[in-house]
């Protein structure tokens, strides 16, 4: 038993290390090129503290979902704020509401949209810092808590956070906008729970993840493969959560990722590269420190073996428990594919030509199988990869302020 341990946490943490440069690659680092400089020591600060140590009204509300999860949102507003159109962001993958805060004022999509007059709303999905609780059940004592995947985030999550926060607004429709993970749980529940495509002025889908079967990232295809068999050593080492947060990365990578390095010779730079595409004119090493501050923020395992499923399957489809239980659960031996077509809400999709996780053939894919595409769009970057979607040096003029004046064009009265 001790070598049967011995190997399970030798095996995590190898795939830890991987998994914390992904979580990099799906959160954000931004460069003081674009004229606003950041404070290193936002990476300690909660995401309350961060948005009222820059002069914007914060707030923390409580929700629950219909299996009991407990979780916690954030909503932020402008000095003058004066009851506009609601907006949900909701992150990726081991990440957090701090994704898209962390660039700072004047370039964080976050503060871009409370400066415009919206009411910004900053998700978090179950299982991570800020959403680690559950009506009965212990995330630290019942390994039941982490029995779940982005299937129950788009099926449970995000329509319960979007129903509330349409209560407490008084609005009937919100403007949304998903990076990674975000995007994959949104057309989950809008294609198992169609009656939320009525509830979306807009999706504003970011780097959009469906369809993964050109992924090209030569480290994930490389941990894909170890993930396949990741399952069964959660079923014999019961290890439900995966990569919580932790401050001392902090610490480690102000030591190993050193801010005044140039990108050239940065480690966890290059590292990134590998995972999310090559574009070093658009990561500032002055971000990394902050950037392991707030990510990993925490997940399930089952959230990666679910991806990992995507990209060997080549298919938009429902979690793979093996054939005897999908039989049990589905009816099938294989797990039925999401049914795309019911995704009837408005969709405009900006994708990155050199992203590796969101290949432009993958969105094109999914562009195909939608309804209601307004417009899928290239960002003006030939070497725009995963990442720059939230860190890149100039995001802001590259993605921000069009995917804003789309949301304007788009906006009804509610």
């Amino acid at each position: 038993m001790k070598q049967q341990q011995t190997f399970s946490n030798v095996g995590m943490c190898l795939l830890s290390l991987l998994v914390l440069l992904v979580a990099a690659s799906t959160a954000h680092a931004r460069s003081t090129k674009s004229g606003f400089q950041v404070d290193s020591e936002d990476g300690r600060l909660s995401v309350p503290e961060l948005v009222s140590k820059y002069g914007y009204h914060v707030e923390e509300h409580s929700l629950s979902t219909d299996d009991g999860y407990r979780l916690t949102i954030h909503r932020v507003q402008a000095a003058s704020y004066t009851n506009g159109t609601v907006v949900l962001l909701m992150h990726g993958l081991l990440c957090s509401s701090a994704d898209w805060l962390m660039i700072g004022p004047g370039n964080a999509l976050a503060y871009l949209l409370a400066n415009e007059g919206y009411d910004v709303w900053l998700g978090n999905a179950r299982g991570n810092r800020y959403s680690r609780d559950h009506a009965s059940i212990s995330p630290d004592d019942d390994n039941s808590f982490w029995k779940f995947s982005w299937h129950e985030i788009g099926r449970y999550d995000i329509p319960a956070t979007i129903d509330y926060i349409l209560e407490q607004t008084g609005h009937r429709r919100l403007q949304y906008v998903g990076h990674s993970q975000g995007t994959t749980g949104f057309f989950v529940m809008a294609s198992t729970r169609p009656e939320y495509n009525d509830k979306i002025i807009q999706m504003n889908a970011l780097a959009p993840v469906a369809f993964m079967g050109h992924m090209k990232s030569p480290l994930l295809r490389f941990m894909t493969k170890f993930l396949k068999t990741l399952d069964i050593l959660l079923a014999v080492f019961g290890v439900g959560e995966f990569m919580p947060n932790k401050p001392i990365l902090h610490e480690i990578a102000q030591l190993i990722c050193p801010p005044n390095s140039t990108v050239h010779i940065n480690m966890c730079a290059h590292l990134l590269f590998l995972l999310a595409g090559y574009n070093p004119s658009q990561l500032d090493p002055v971000m990394l420190p902050i950037l392991f501050g707030h990510t990993p923020a925490g997940s399930a395992t089952r959230q990666l073996v679910h991806y990992a499923q995507e990209v060997l399957s080549n298919r938009f489809e429902m979690y793979d428990y093996g054939k005897l239980k999908n039989v049990l659960i589905y009816g099938s031996a294989t797990p039925p594919e999401y049914d795309l077509s019911r995704v009837t809400a408005p969709v405009v999709m900006y994708y990155g030509m050199n992203d590796f996780l969101a290949t432009p053939e993958d969105v094109n894919r999914l562009a195909r199988k939608l309804p209601n595409l307004k417009r899928s769009v290239a960002v003006n970057d030939v070497l725009f990869n995963h990442l720059d979607f939230l860190i890149a040096s100039d995001v802001r003029h590259l993605l921000y302020e069009p995917v804003m004046e789309g949301m304007a064009s788009a906006e009804v009265v509610d």
